[in-house]
């Protein structure tokens, strides 16, 4: 039989519809009071809170750094950050460092690889147990409907964890899914609608940042800043369009980061489900090409951007909208137009409806929305943070239990960090006091947070 035949006859072989991997006992990992799973903002604030709490914690985290968004995902700028306690600490030590720009304590631009250390410090001075290239893969209930282990993915292969609570800040409810909680995405009401687009971060440089102001934003006062933002945005529009591009986000935006050094917001991407990691993997491609265009676009004016070169594209494609975790709670619209106030406000909200466009042909309309929600400072309660369909767990960040509107609120970096610091103090007296979660009311908590 010659070669040709066997190759034909192995081509017509059908594939296997299905595999069975192996059983295996895992032995589980040191015993923790409090896993936290994702070391973003959410989850290294809480660790940071739960470990100052007297827990014995540990965090696990994907990415090779903590941060999350903050480092990985090269966001440099943040949102709604005048809230009490770890985000003025967080402030105030950037400060120090020198790795903050701006006056305003709300609204800033920090300094990546600073941050990225100072997170790791703060961590490790407070004896959390950290693992980074590390994702988790599955979660295990009792028969009283409580999370006790759960299972990770590393180069060390599968490994079982356990603790007497859990915190999942992974961004997109990936543990609250996997331990079997209902959860929501995007507007599911319009399944032409199905969620907020992704964008990828990148650092540029310009010998000279003065020849470009016209087009930069800048944090260094509040005069006008935002008529300041519209403006530069389109006159950056135009010089890419210029380049013979066509952004596909339609308010493409350089922050200046420090010195010369800038960060280049300039792409979408439309319909992708973060929990698919072929979509995902996709879109990063797409979108880490679509800067390499525009750079070289810009390159090719001369002018103003003679010498502008490309630093580094992010690790970790930047993600608005991911699952929302059921919770004993559901932030919604209603509470953002009434202010709402809860006797167990973990976090009081002042950033305002912010809704990228869910495809190109709505980008070319407009590329962000308010969608006609005037927003009143509202608080976001410990019942948002609390899993309704599984007992021991929490959640922090964008992945607790709201609607599309309010999420797309809350889920800045600022409102992240006072979330976690709530879900990690709670869980950290939770597992002291061998309770759960939802048995431990926050006026136990508020004063020492």
């Amino acid at each position: 039989m010659s070669d040709t035949t066997n190759l034909s006859s192995l081509q017509k072989t059908p594939k296997p519809a299905s595999f069975v991997e192996a059983k295996k006992t895992l032995s589980i990992q040191n015993e923790c009071d409090v896993i936290v799973c994702g070391g973003g903002p959410a989850g290294f604030s809480a660790a940071i809170a739960a470990a100052r709490s007297g827990a014995k914690t540990r965090l696990l985290e994907v990415n090779g750094c903590l941060g999350g968004v903050w480092t990985a995902g090269m966001l440099t700028y943040v949102f709604d950050f005048n809230q009490p306690g770890l985000a003025c600490e967080l402030t105030e030590r950037l400060e120090q460092r020198g790795a903050r720009i701006g006056e305003n304590k709300r609204r800033y631009v920090y300094h990546i690889e600073e941050m990225k250390c100072l997170l790791e410090e703060m961590a490790l001075h407070e004896n959390i147990d950290i693992q980074l290239h590390t994702r988790v893969v599955a979660a295990y209930k009792n028969d009283a409907n409580r999370l006790t282990n759960i299972v990770t993915e590393s180069k060390s292969g599968r490994e079982a964890w356990q603790a007497k609570t859990f915190i999942d800040a992974t961004g997109d409810g990936d543990l609250g899914a996997l331990a079997g909680c209902g959860w929501s995405f995007g507007r599911n009401e319009d399944p032409a609608c199905p969620c907020q687009p992704m964008t990828m971060h990148a650092l540029i440089t310009i010998p000279n940042i003065k020849d470009i102001k016209e087009f930069v934003l800048f944090y260094e006062g509040d005069d006008d800043w935002n008529s300041w933002q519209n403006q530069a945005r389109a006159r950056f529009l135009d010089e890419i369009t210029r380049a013979g591009i066509t952004p596909s986000y339609g308010e493409p935006t350089l922050f200046h980061t420090n010195g010369n050094l800038l960060t280049l917001m300039a792409n979408h991407e439309y319909g992708v489900r973060p929990f698919n990691a072929k979509e995902v993997s996709e879109a990063t491609l797409r979108a880490r090409a679509e800067i390499y265009r525009i750079v070289r676009g810009l390159q090719s004016l001369g002018g103003v951007w003679e010498g502008i070169q490309l630093v580094a594209t992010a690790e970790q494609i930047g993600i608005r909208d991911g699952r929302r975790i059921e919770g004993r709670y559901q932030v919604t619209k209603a509470d953002l137009l009434a202010g709402a106030r809860h006797e167990d406000g973990v976090a009081r909200v002042t950033f305002g409806v912010d809704v990228h466009a869910a495809s190109q042909e709505e980008n070319d309309t407009q590329a962000i929305s308010h969608e006609g929600v005037a927003t009143k400072p509202y608080d976001i309660p410990l019942r948002a943070l609390i899993a309704k369909d599984v007992d021991g767990l929490m959640m922090a960040g964008r992945c607790i239990s709201g609607d599309f509107l309010s999420h797309a609120s809350y889920r800045v970096t600022g409102d992240a960090v006072a979330m976690g610091e709530a879900a990690g103090a709670v869980s950290a007296l939770a597992a002291k006091t061998n309770r759960l979660p939802h048995e431990i009311s926050w006026s136990e908590i508020r004063p020492t947070v």
